[in-house]
């Protein structure tokens, strides 16, 4: 991997390349379909961090009646520490903002102490638990929501 990080919007043809990260970050991974149906839906969106023509990481969402949701944000083991969770959360929580979102909304797994303090950091405050929401293994999730400001 050589040259800077960039961060791009995603697109359906990216969908096959992100299955490996997927599949390595997750015990109960997407599928190439899902990727698809949330980057050809008008009210879905999606970046990628990329370098040397690699993607490394992504973050999918979707704006809904003025909310916003942070789908899926995974990078690959070796491409963490370089701040690419946090620049793929801006991006996204940006975009959410310019398609009419007033508050974002996501569930992280309990457990997952790294992604928990990402998200706190950007403001992200728990508003409830979701009991058993993720299988393989089963976990509860906690809801996380950022208010965002008004004419963001």
């Amino acid at each position: 991997m050589e040259g800077p990080w960039r961060i791009r919007r995603a697109a359906v043809t990216d969908a096959e390349r992100l299955l490996p990260i997927e599949r390595r970050c997750f015990s109960d991974p997407w599928s190439v379909a899902a990727f698809e149906e949330i980057l050809r839906s008008p009210l879905g969106l999606g970046y990628v961090a990329e370098r040397g023509g690699e993607i490394k990481g992504y973050l999918l969402a979707r704006a809904v009646a003025g909310e916003g949701e942070i789908l899926n944000l995974a990078v690959a083991p070796e491409a963490r520490r370089y701040g690419l969770g946090g620049r793929l959360l801006e991006a996204g929580i940006d975009a959410l903002a310019t398609a009419g979102a007033r508050e974002v909304f996501l569930e992280v797994r309990e457990q997952n102490v790294a992604a928990l303090h990402l998200y706190q950091r950007r403001g992200f405050r728990p508003v409830g638990l979701r009991a058993r929401y993720y299988r393989n293994p089963v976990e509860d999730a906690i809801v996380l929501r950022l208010a965002l400001p008004h004419g963001a």
